[in-house]
């Protein structure tokens, strides 16, 4: 025959309270775990499109400015600016470009890093809903 609450010692009482709030923490702190492990992969793939941003940005200063500096440069000579004018004004427009190209990239990369971001949600929401089914129970 199961136990009326009002016939419970009390000693029970709070031996099973005890038990239900080790086994609740315990539960959070899976919860926990699994949510900081699920933010941790969102943020290494924001510093994997960090680094390839950076990469790239690099990659591209090399080979555009040795390509379309060049380019740039023989078209503006056409239009009849003298070649040393003219490979300057092609590095620093080509150099713009491949600028505006990366701080697009890093920004993107930086942005799946901040904060607001890393937070662990679920975890808080279910924690305040157990402190609450405590208070209750208490």
């Amino acid at each position: 025959m199961a136990r009326l609450p009002e016939n419970t010692p009390l000693s029970e009482l709070l031996g099973g309270l005890v038990t239900d709030v080790a086994g609740l923490l315990r539960k959070e702190i899976d919860l926990a775990k699994t949510e900081a492990s699920e933010k941790i992969s969102q943020a290494l793939s924001g510093v994997e499109v960090l680094i390839v941003g950076l990469v790239l940005a690099i990659g591209a200063v090399g080979i555009l400015l040795s390509a379309l500096v060049g380019g740039l440069a023989a078209v503006l000579v056409n239009y009849g600016m003298t070649q040393s004018n003219a490979s300057a004004l092609a590095a620093l427009i080509v150099g713009l470009v491949i600028a505006a190209i990366a701080w697009a990239m890093v920004s993107k990369g930086l942005n799946a890093l901040r904060g607001d971001k890393l937070r662990l949600d679920r975890t808080a929401t279910s924690l305040r809903r157990d402190v609450n089914a405590v208070k209750e129970k208490i």
